[in-house]
């Protein structure tokens, strides 16, 4: 079966049922970041890789890294819901990746008072203050040190999953390199035209879309942070050619590099 891989160009989204408006439900995907949501009201089902769970109020579900995950509604519900990058919290990156976990239900999440608060700051972190990404690091390492201690990790236990981690992983650290497949394959130990079976029937994206996809995010991410001029940024980012990055950049994010760093100053600024 092809599983749509999610190409997200944020380190960090959340958002709530927005009043009842915006139910949890979602088709299946996955994605290189942690997924989690916590019920306040209501009851859930969720399904993660080929196990499925019964979310009800209190608790807590996280989707691990590059794992299948989708979710249904059985009653009306509410809820916090968090996509995170790994990367944002580098002491507990390698966590996330060689591990997942053998229930991603946290059942009466709500018993430990300081879970709920910690995402409830959490949410509020959206305005562009000078210290938020140090604020927000804080609050994720905070909450998921004290997650991680109700969660009983295993290492992934099929072929394929273990092989799309491995490559996954080695992408994330690698793309800015001079990144092919046949680079994972020496890498790797993994045949060429395995890797490639994964990325299309597995991931339901080509390789060169998916290297791209990584390197325009970072883009994305030092065009806001930085003052970078457009071609060291896709210099920096691993594009051989200014041309190949616009071009990619145009065709993930709907606009050129300019007009992204434009928009985003000005939203900035009105905040």
């Amino acid at each position: 079966m092809s599983i749509p891989y999610e190409n997200r160009t944020t380190d960090f989204y959340h958002r709530d049922d927005n009043n009842g408006r915006d139910p949890l439900a979602c088709s299946a995907h996955l994605h290189i970041h942690i997924e989690l949501f916590y019920l306040l009201e209501g009851k859930m089902r969720a399904f993660i890789d080929s196990s499925e769970y019964t979310v009800c109020a209190g608790d807590i579900l996280i989707a691990f890294p590059n794992r299948v995950h989708r979710f249904e509604r059985i009653e009306p519900e509410r809820y916090l819901l968090f996509i995170i990058h790994p990367d944002m919290m580098p002491e507990l990156s390698e966590v996330f990746a060689k591990h997942t976990p053998v229930s991603a239900l946290v059942k009466r999440a709500e018993e430990d008072a300081a879970l709920l608060p910690l995402l409830q700051l959490l949410a509020q972190t959206d305005a562009a203050t000078p210290y938020r990404d140090a604020t927000r690091k804080g609050l994720l390492l905070a909450f998921f040190g004290r997650l991680l201690e109700r969660i009983e990790l295993a290492e992934p236990r099929t072929e394929d999953s273990h092989a799309i981690r491995d490559i996954v992983n080695f992408c994330s650290e690698h793309f800015t390199q001079n990144l092919s497949l046949e680079t994972l394959e020496q890498a790797l130990h993994l045949s060429r035209y395995y890797i490639s079976h994964l990325f299309s029937h597995k991931l339901n994206i080509r390789f060169n879309d998916y290297v791209n996809s990584l390197r325009v995010s970072e883009a994305c991410r030092l065009l806001r942070t930085t003052e970078m001029s457009v071609t060291d940024v896709s210099e920096r980012v691993g594009f051989n050619t200014l041309r190949t990055f616009n071009r990619s950049f145009v065709k993930q994010m709907g606009q050129s590099p300019s007009e992204y760093r434009r928009r985003w100053s000005a939203a900035s600024n009105q905040s």
